[in-house]
């Protein structure tokens, strides 16, 4: 237990035995250099491809030295090498590298054929990298120009509906998070399924730091093998992003920005003002004086259109500009950014700054390698209430947005009207949030024999939050409170040593690759407080000053939440792989990851996590090499097994104290501290152990291929609060491991080049995928749980209602809703009671399985073409198979409320004496089908003589072009994460349609 913990002098210590050991590497390398001066011999020729086309950026350099050039716009390279026997080393990407030997000639044409671009593309692995040929793990592999484009202010929306298993869904809010989730949920706990991101080596570094201009390749991992060498972090998937390098002796300056305009791709049909106003004439009803105004100075009454008033058309605006050069031993990189996005609905911004920079020196006849990367980002975040979302739907559409005297229209009693101006609710409450986040690393690597490589990084990691709220004194968020403001500040550093030798070598028709690492990590999270208060004599400083406020006694409250508890958190690992290659057709691959964690209990701090896999590439045997058509083809399995440890801190198995309420003591108010949390020493990360088995395939030179991949993922030690006798425990739960989930699943993968001519090119891909997710087990021996109620949703007379449960057999998501029947003679909806009557009135006791929200199937397609200087490309996407809940048409067919709330056109079938008609039941669950045409983009690339212009693209795109769907509500896209998918409440910021245009520069 004791080796989870390293002080800070054995950091110390460690630190210096790194240096020393690279000094001593360092002058023996000193030691062995020479010099060699020879004569130069000058050359220049051209470069064309298969039909005779120049070439330009052809990488040209003399083999074995640094010597080197690339081709110009028309192919062209002049270079001076030692001598008239040199030999030229040709290298392009898309194309087969090529040696040729000088032989004496001044002048050389060369002609580079077109390379197999699936089977050698490059393939980041954990700690290592191999060609796509032999990979035996399920991985798959997106570049720059396959991702999805858009106003993307994560980059994990470049992969959304590109890799198969991988579902992702956002809204519209610039602010909002995307749900990740790979190969189905295995996870009771909220926030806990996100796949582990590792950024040029650095695990678990934000995502949200990289711009998506500075990304090379992502490299999904989604099996257990491939998984498995992160151990603890892992059982959600590896999501490995490279960003752009410099490259030896090139001097690259790009320019890559667009301008977004983004509006609202749909709205939610609710009635206008007079549609409203004839709806209650019709049932002989007519609104109260106060709720039906008229424009001033005429006799024209209002029709005020909500969701217009306090949505907008939003111009988005990305900007990138980065420099990349080398020498024969120097590269740097330097790049910024600027992302602005204003959301459609006023009031919400992100705004975001980015500047990345590194440098590499390699020394000693490349056997030193060092590398320095620095990221920082400042992002400003600005936030409406979700009240907004809802109150546009529901505000009456009959009054004004303000009174004549200016002030905003509004209700502060809730007797005339049961809900907020939405126009106020903007201009009166302002939730803004400010972050800094800082990434740096060291890295050395050391050539210390031939195939013998040691590696040491150092990384430090700094993010910084300040999040502002103000509820201004005219706010009906915080009715007679004279003004209240929260302000939360918090801090959280990441220090990270990675330490590994990997040794490859090849021996006749063997060749064999070993991995040894150690890992430690610290993370200090929560270094920060929060404080509420109220009673301010003006609304101007808003949240600045806090001083001034006035608040009543025991009215000031300070906040203690998980962002300002302090801890620290200490993850120790040692890890080791092997892979085993024979005559190029005969893989295997094995390895162990031993993690240590202060997480969780003193009695399951360390834990092992094996993998291995193996590969057979029929391909290569005699009796397919005949086969010209047969490109590759090769089999998989494997199996792995890797835990989860997402949102873990020393605290979780713990005995925890808080304060319980508060008591008075001589004339004070004392805040009560009572046990809150019972301590579990056996507590333990959940572990997922996956078998999964596949086919990679490539035919006719490379213009069919693709994969086919089974899986069977069973997580099991899931970690959930159980309900114990107060007799053994202080409180009345444990958090504790006991459940299993089970997702099975199969994905598909096929690329084509469909034409491939001089002029036209046609590339197409698809992928599909199928996953069946079930809850094995809530309960053992030890602990009974017979389910999990979710998704409480409230709403009139619905407090107690759930509309979603976790049950045995049934995948998460499963809702458990009230069985529609139908109106009685009255007009009144009816439902099915539990024993099977009809009632007018149904209890928590009649809820019923109703289907779920998980799809049976999701896909993308994208398709590309290209003609001479024009590309055009063309994706879509879509899911099948699962249901939505739309509680927000539920919670606006009121018809009974008509005279105080605004209701959908949906209502108008509706009869006026329904009482019942808002009850959330199956009537509201709706097919989530869909599919939509995400992306289209027409660009032309400009041909130019500039000798300062090596490239330069024009393009337009329109995102979200068109859904096709059944779903009434506003968009079918609803987030599929935590424990409560699939829902649609009262809060969806509406999705958009964005129209850019672009431009790609390189000089």
């Amino acid at each position: 237990m004791n080796k989870c913990y390293f002080s800070s002098q054995l950091l110390n210590f460690y630190v210096k035995v790194c240096y020393a050991f690279t000094a001593m590497v360092i002058c023996l390398c000193l030691l062995s250099q020479h010099a060699i001066a020879q004569g130069k011999f000058s050359i220049q020729g051209k470069i064309t491809d298969e039909k005779k086309q120049p070439l330009p950026g052809v990488s040209v350099s003399e083999a074995g030295t640094k010597t080197g050039v690339v081709t110009n716009v028309d192919g062209v390279f002049k270079l001076e090498v030692s001598n008239a026997n040199a030999t030229l080393h040709i290298a392009f990407l898309g194309y087969d590298s090529k040696e040729v030997p000088v032989g004496g000639q001044h002048t050389l044409s060369i002609s580079l054929s077109p390379q197999l671009r699936q089977l050698n593309d490059v393939v980041i692995t954990g700690y290592g990298k191999t060609s796509k040929k032999n990979v035996i793990g399920s991985i798959s592999s997106l570049n720059a120009g396959e991702f999805t484009q858009g106003v993307i202010g994560s980059p994990a929306m470049l992969l959304q509906g590109k890799v198969p298993g991988l579902t992702i869904t956002k809204s519209g809010n610039p602010n909002q998070t995307p749900t990740v989730i790979l190969r189905g949920p295995s996870t009771l706990r909220s926030g806990a399924q996100e796949p582990f991101y590792v950024i040029d080596g650095v695990p678990g570094a934000p995502i949200d730091m990289v711009p998506p201009d500075d990304i090379a390749t992502i490299d999904v991992l989604k099996d257990g093998a491939s998984t498995a060498i992160y151990g603890a972090r892992a059982a959600n998937g590896v999501i490995m992003v490279t960003t752009r390098r410099p490259k030896t002796d090139q001097l690259r300056i790009a320019y890559n920005a667009y301008a977004g305009i983004e509006k609202v791709a749909k709205r939610l049909e609710v009635l206008t003002g007079d549609e409203l106003r004839k709806y209650l004439a019709d049932n002989g009803q007519v609104l109260a004086p106060a709720n039906n105004d008229t424009i001033p100075g005429t006799q024209n009454l209002v029709n005020t259109d909500w969701q217009k008033e306090v949505q907008r058309t939003g111009v988005s605006q990305n900007h990138n500009l980065s420099l990349m050069g080398g020498s024969k031993a120097t590269t740097y990189g330097f790049s910024v950014n600027y992302f602005d996005n204003p959301g459609i609905i006023k009031g919400s911004a992100l705004n975001r700054l980015g500047i990345r920079a590194n440098v590499g020196q390699r020394a000693f006849n490349d056997r030193l390698r060092l590398d320095f990367s620095v990221f920082n980002t400042s992002t400003k975040q600005d936030n409406v209430p979700d009240a907004v979302l809802y109150n546009m739907l529901n505000y009456l559409p009959t009054v004004a947005v303000t009174r004549p005297d200016g002030s905003f229209t509004e209700d502060f009693a809730g007797n005339v009207r049961g809900s907020s101006n939405p126009v106020a609710l903007i201009a009166n409450n302002k939730d803004q949030t400010k972050s800094s986040k800082f990434l740096a690393t060291g890295l050395a690597e050391v050539k210390i024999l031939p195939g013998l490589t040691y590696t040491a990084s150092l990384t430090t990691q700094k993010e910084q939050y300040n999040r502002n709220v103000y509820y201004n004194s005219l706010s009906t968020l915080a009715k007679g409170n004279g003004g209240k403001a929260n302000r939360v500040s918090w801090m959280n550093t990441r220090n990270i040593i990675e330490s590994y030798f990997n040794y490859d070598k090849t021996f006749g028709k063997h060749n064999i690759k070993v991995l040894a690492g150690y890992s430690w990590q610290e993370d200090r999270s929560g270094d920060g407080f929060g404080v509420t208060t109220q009673g301010f004599a003006s609304d101007a400083l808003t949240w600045n000053n806090l001083a001034l406020s006035n608040p009543p006694a025991g009215t000031i409250v300070f906040d203690n939440s998980g962002q300002t508890t302090l801890t620290t958190l200490r993850l120790i690992s040692y890890y080791g792989r092997v892979n085993y290659q024979y005559a190029d057709k005969y893989y295997f691959q094995a390895s162990l990851r031993n993690d240590g964690s202060s997480a969780f209990g003193k009695n399951n701090r360390w834990g092992y996590f094996p993998a291995a896999s193996l590969g057979w590439r029929l391909s290569q045997e005699s009796f397919l090499k005949t086969v010209r058509a047969l490109d590759d083809l090769k089999l998989r399995v494997s199996y792995g097994i890797s835990g989860n440890s997402l949102g873990f801190d020393p605290l979780t198995a713990q005995l925890q104290y808080s304060t319980v309420g508060r008591y008075y003591d001589n004339g004070q108010l004392i805040n009560a501290i009572a046990p809150v949390q019972n301590a579990n020493p056996d507590l333990k990360w959940e572990r997922t152990a996956m078998f999964n088995t596949g086919i990679d395939f490539s035919i006719l030179k490379g213009r069919l291929s693709g994969a086919i991949d089974y899986y069977d993922k069973q997580t099991s030690d899931l970690i959930w609060n159980y309900p114990v006798s107060t007799t053994q425990y202080i409180t009345t739960t444990l958090l504790a491991n006991v459940g299993k989930v089970s997702n099975k699943g199969v994905e598909v993968v096929i690329n084509a080049d469909v034409i491939r001519s001089k002029n036209f090119t046609w590339r197409t891909s698809i992928n599909a995928s199928h996953n069946t997710n079930k809850i094995s087990s809530l309960a053992n021996d030890r602990f009974t749980l017979k389910d999990i109620p979710t998704a409480i949703l409230g709403g009139k007379g619905q407090s107690g209602n759930w509309s979603q449960k976790v049950l045995e057999g049934q995948p998460i998501g499963t809702f458990t809703l009230f069985h529609y029947l139908g109106k009685d003679k009255d007009g009144v909806s009816t439902y099915q009671k539990a024993d099977g009557t009809v009632t007018t009135s149904p209890s928590t006791a009649d809820l019923m399985v109703a289907g779920n929200a998980q799809p049976k199937i999701t896909y993308g397609w994208n398709n590309t073409f290209l003609y001479k200087g024009f590309d055009l490309s063309i994706f879509m996407r879509g899911v099948a198979g699962n249901k939505i809940l739309n509680a927000t048409l539920a919670a606006i067919n009121t018809p009974t409320d008509a005279k105080m709330t605004n209701i959908a056109k949906y209502t108008l079938r509706e009869s006026y004496n329904d009482k019942n008609s808002f009850l959330i039941s199956d009537r509201f669950l709706e097919s989530g089908s869909y599919l939509r045409m995400e992306n289209l983009t027409l660009g032309y690339t400009i041909k130019t003589k500039s000798p300062y212009i090596s490239a330069l693209r024009v393009y337009g795109n329109v995102t979200n072009v068109f859904t096709i769907t059944n779903y009434t509500g506003i968009d079918p896209e609803i987030d599929l994460g935590g424990l409560t998918p699939g829902i649609d409440v009262r809060n969806y910021y509406p999705k958009t349609r964005s129209f850019i245009f672009g431009v790609n520069a390189t000089f």
